[in-house]
């Protein structure tokens, strides 16, 4: 039986419901997801099926959205300058020859520091301060600053720990003060403890076995950079779905990819950041919002071995995914296939959570449909 599609859209975003029930229509009956969109800081998409619109969704590299978020709000304050050297922040940096790297290379994915020879633990995993104390000696898998590649467990760590050193303040913390709470976002950095059942567990992808030939076929060997970025060559790696489904990350809120949200958070936190919302002016000056959407690193990802386009932290979400989007969209997909994106130049704010793993990974195809839908109504009625 189809799930029943909850929640409303505005007058002239119609087609946006009808997509995401057509979709929700072709998939198992068990689906759980949510979609939703601001257009100029106005919700004008909120939707779901299974669940309710408060379950919450373990969302993998959609954190990395609010972690860039922290750091372009300390840049826009001036304390934090992108073409310092790393090292300005944090001297133990420099080991094995990293000490030339500014912030801006770090951030746009060109560190060469995806991983540890050795692998990290679980435990290690769910702690960004363990993980940026142990890449502090890891000597890089390409000369900084030479090439990029996906920096998939480890990027929030690295700017948490430039966060951490120059606030005194962890990037949660901050994240906390000045996004979540003021917004009242669903969309955390680590999920209190009264909040616990509101989170749906991330289920498995069930491939079918022609995905399942797709997946096997790819060559991920053990020693490969994708397996040092995704902690696969460690001995025990475990599933992907353990990840978000372990307390102690959901906790600690990791900024690579240990966020809990909604569709509205994710959606919301975007809006906050290029909109006025609720009389608030926007959180991202335009200025600012050039400068981290401009793309930094594009053409191959020596870790994913495709194209992909990073701005400043960000995804460049129009070259990488969706590129009807305009210049300059900005955002970061999760590996259960979430989404969650802003488009200064149109005003669309999207947010996209499901609760079941999806093949390939990263956003989840469907999304190219509902972003089309929800952006064409955008340009028309927005």
């Amino acid at each position: 039986m189809t799930q029943e599609i909850h929640g409303t859209v505005a007058d002239g975003f119609e087609a946006a419901r009808e997509e995401f029930a057509a979709f929700v229509g072709r998939e198992r009956p068990d689906y759980e997801g949510q979609l939703c969109a601001y257009v100029h800081g106005r919700k004008v998409v909120d939707l779901w099926a299974g669940g309710d619109a408060r379950s919450l969704y373990g969302v993998y590299s959609s954190t990395k959205g609010a972690a860039h978020l922290v750091v372009a709000l300390l840049v826009q304050d001036g304390t934090l300058e992108l073409d310092r050297k790393v090292t300005y922040y944090w001297p133990e940096f420099a080991a094995e020859g990293k000490g030339a790297l500014t912030l801006r290379d770090l951030l746009a994915h060109r560190a060469g520091l995806v991983g540890l020879d050795a692998g990290f633990t679980r435990e290690e995993l769910a702690d960004d301060r363990a993980i940026a104390e142990r890449l502090a000696d890891q000597k890089p898998f390409w000369r900084p600053g030479t090439a990029f590649g996906y920096h998939a467990l480890v990027i929030g760590a690295l700017a948490g720990e430039v966060v951490r050193r120059a606030t005194g303040r962890t990037l949660q913390e901050i994240y906390e003060d000045r996004v979540r709470a003021p917004y009242g976002l669903d969309f955390y950095l680590g999920l209190p403890e009264d909040e616990e059942p509101r989170f749906r567990s991330v289920q498995p992808m069930l491939p079918t076995p022609e995905q399942q030939a797709a997946i096997d076929a790819r060559p991920d060997g053990p020693h490969t950079l994708a397996s040092i970025a995704f902690n696969t060559h460690v001995p025990d790696p475990g599933k992907l779905e353990d990840h978000a489904n372990s307390r102690a990350v959901r906790a600690k809120g990791p900024a690579s990819a240990g966020g809990v949200a909604s569709a509205r958070g994710l959606a919301g936190m975007y809006a906050a950041m290029i909109s006025e919302v609720d009389g608030r002016p926007p959180l991202l000056k335009p200025d600012t919002l050039a400068e981290f959407g401009q793309i930094h690193s594009t053409g191959h990802d020596l870790v994913g071995r495709t194209h992909k386009s990073f701005g400043v932290g960000f995804q460049a979400t129009a070259d990488t995914w969706y590129p009807f989007l305009g210049a300059g969209a900005i955002g970061h997909s999760g590996a259960v296939g979430s989404q969650g994106f802003a488009d200064p130049r149109s005003g669309l704010a999207y947010g996209y959570t499901r609760r079941r793993m999806a093949f390939p990974g990263g956003a989840a195809p469907e999304n190219t449909a509902l972003v089309r839908a929800v952006h064409r109504a955008a340009l028309r009625h927005g």
